[in-house]
């Protein structure tokens, strides 16, 4: 299977660069597995969809300002640090840019000296491994001097940086938002809730494996980067339940979500509680075990996010619904509008 088979045109003006005033004003595009028609709708009539024994499953985890401008302890060369996953307290797993600049032994200085970060290895993927350190704690050094990450494809710093976070984020950790929860405001999984539906949380730290390019010419020669997760015994009994009921469905509030749920499936409509590292890789071909709806948000080309909702949906009927959407000028991307897969 060809990465060149999930490639779509996007016109550039389409790509949204701001969040809407409200969360939940973005439209939403229903695609059903079954049948040939996608309906246009609000946000806000995803209710309309829901029905009473549906669990919603969203993914709890936090942004943290894991972007790092600093410059090389001794000449001033300026670098730009990514955190990518932490390995222990205060040792991180980064992107540096640029990477000549940084080979194992360079001492980086963040913040006027606040936070200071050796380079101590280099990774697989082409990273460093980072030892950090600081007079203050690092989460109050890393809040002071470091900035929130946004994707290249957004041009500027959006005035409110807490609208690149979830209503319902507790769990720092992650370097991108789990974008499809973005749509959600408290009052309307409020309205979810008291329709019968249940919301539950799982945490999985967005990482290198979700945004990491697909840089070879075969999917199945693409490998994930591990991401941490956790499923809580509460949320696997609701799932499960749901999963083996006739009238619930577990509906997947996001890709984030579904590689979760999935990676923890021990059996057709079964997942089990644990925590651990996934690089679970859902392409055309897999059999979803737990994951019957998902929301989401329109993806990149060629990314391992496109061929998720392609391995869900199907490859041309995702692909002929993005040139719907194009035609009717959805937003796309992370502030974006929203996919309802059915």
């Amino acid at each position: 299977m060809k990465v060149s088979d999930f490639d779509f045109d996007l016109p550039g003006h389409l790509i949204a660069q701001d969040p809407l005033p409200r969360r939940d004003e973005s439209r939403l595009l229903v695609v059903r597995r079954e049948g040939e028609e996608f309906e246009h709708r609000k946000f806000t009539d995803i209710l309309d969809y829901l029905r009473p024994g549906d669990v919603l499953v969203v993914n709890n985890t936090r942004v943290i300002p894991a972007r790092l401008m600093g410059e090389k302890e001794g000449t001033g060369g300026q670098v730009e640090v990514l955190l990518l996953k932490k390995i222990e307290e205060g040792l991180w797993e980064t992107l540096v840019k640029p990477g000549r600049r940084a080979r194992p032994g360079t001492v980086l200085t963040f913040g006027e000296g606040l936070l200071r970060g050796a380079i101590i290895d280099n990774t697989r993927v082409g990273g460093r491994v980072i030892r950090f350190e600081s007079p203050v704690s690092f989460e109050e050094a890393l809040d002071r001097a470091g900035r929130m990450p946004l994707p290249p494809y957004i041009k500027k710093y959006p005035a409110d940086p807490g609208r690149y976070q979830t209503v319902y984020a507790q769990r720092e950790g992650s370097v991108a938002a789990p974008t499809a929860g973005l749509h959600f405001t408290g009052e309307l999984l409020d309205r979810i809730r008291n329709a019968g539906v249940k919301v539950a949380a799982v945490l999985l730290h967005v990482g290198l494996g979700t945004f990491r390019p697909v840089t070879v010419r075969n999917v199945e020669d693409h490998h994930m980067h591990e991401e941490y997760f956790e499923i809580s015994r509460e949320t696997a009994e609701a799932v499960n339940q749901a999963a083996q009921s006739p009238e619930g469905r577990v509906i997947a509030v996001g890709t984030t979500t579904v590689r979760c749920l999935e990676a923890n499936a021990v059996s057709p409509g079964r997942i089990e509680a644990g925590s651990g590292f996934t690089d679970i890789f859902i392409y055309p071909g897999y059999k979803f075990k737990v994951v019957e709806g998902m929301v989401t948000n329109f993806h990149l080309p060629r990314s391992t996010l496109i061929m998720m909702v392609s391995a869900f949906a199907g490859r041309e009927k995702i692909l002929r619904a993005y040139r719907e959407a194009v035609d009717r000028r959805y937003r796309f991307y992370s502030f974006g509008d929203a996919m309802l897969l059915l």
